[in-house]
């Protein structure tokens, strides 16, 4: 399939909030202005979603399959809208997979950007569509008032024309709970990257959350992996546990037949409570014998810690002696 680029961000674009997993209910008004006033900042004209309300908030915290699925059907028919940013993350983003209008989305293709639960639908849409999706902050993150510049400026460098950058590591880190104390924030200086098996290598980016790719397992919204795959994968805390459902669930994906095609693994950072260290991941990374003579590379800015990367499902990433780069 071929791939397809969306056209920049440029001063003047209008946006819109589409709320795929949780409901916009959980963020709080005041982040939510903060968020907004950021994407003014960028000249960027913010409009949510009609199923984007407080209203919808059902027992999961969600609501319809239909409306969460028009939302985003309908953002993509919108010409005025430029670029889809998601909410926030949650847990079902997968069941609107079947109801997205994918001949509409490659007429109309357009910036489509999140990351955790919402990396079904980056997968989904690029494996049924070509269209180049984009792993990075929701609209929510937006809202964080401290520790959020890098997170800012990769996204811009990403979004707003020059579509490439090489990775430098952020120089601190957080894992606390900002949207609870905007102002008492705890940050951690980054050690950098750990470097479980060193090699260079290119390819096309596919991954996310490991946790929810793995849920596109044998469906036909989980991209192939081609000649030359570069695989990304994180998880929270809840998810990674201590690190044994990573291992096992990187493990049951090692087991794909076109893993083969896999040539390196970027591993985002872990939470706190994932209690997985350096030494932790380099027994997990030895413990599966198909990544024994690939490149990978952990702690890297992208997953549920704060700053993160913003990087295209279906873009490129080349490792090389010097570094990261990555370009759509």
């Amino acid at each position: 399939m071929q791939k397809i680029i969306p056209a920049p961000l440029k001063t003047g674009d209008e946006i819109r909030i589409v709320a795929p997993s949780r409901g916009i209910k959980i963020i709080g008004p005041d982040s939510r202005e903060i968020a907004r006033q950021r994407f003014e900042e960028m000249g960027l004209k913010v409009v949510y979603a009609e199923n984007a309300v407080d209203d919808n908030w059902d027992l999961m915290g969600t609501t319809e399959i239909a409306k969460r699925a028009a939302d985003i059907n309908e953002a993509f028919a919108d010409t005025r809208v430029k670029a889809i940013f998601t909410m926030i993350g949650g847990f079902n983003s997968n069941q609107l997979l079947p109801f997205l209008d994918y001949e509409l989305i490659k007429k109309h293709p357009k910036i489509f950007c999140g990351f955790s639960d919402i990396t079904a639908l980056l997968n989904g849409i690029y494996a049924k569509t070509g269209l180049v999706t984009f792993s990075g902050p929701h609209f929510s993150s937006f809202g964080m008032k401290k520790g959020f510049d890098y997170t800012w400026q990769v996204m811009k460098t990403m979004l707003f024309g020059k579509g490439s950058y090489t990775v430098v590591p952020s120089e601190e880190w957080s894992d606390d709970l900002w949207f609870i104390d905007q102002e008492k924030r705890s940050f951690i200086k980054n050690e950098g990257y750990w470097t479980i098996h060193s090699g260079t290598a290119r390819g096309t980016i596919i991954g996310g959350n490991l946790g929810t790719f793995n849920l596109l397992l044998g469906s036909s919204y989980r991209p192939e992996f081609k000649k030359d795959t570069i695989l990304f994968v994180e998880n929270c805390f809840e998810s990674s546990g201590d690190g044994a459902t990573f291992l096992r669930e990187l493990q049951a994906l090692a087991y794909q037949p076109d893993f083969k095609n896999v040539k390196a693994v970027l591993i985002g950072r872990f939470q706190k409570a994932s209690d997985v260290d350096e030494n932790k991941l380099r027994y997990i990374v030895n413990a599966i014998p198909q990544l024994d003579n690939l490149p990978v590379i952990g702690n890297v800015d992208f997953g549920h810690t704060t700053p993160m990367l913003t990087f295209p499902i279906g873009g490129a990433c080349e490792l090389t002696d010097s570094g990261i780069n990555i370009k759509i």
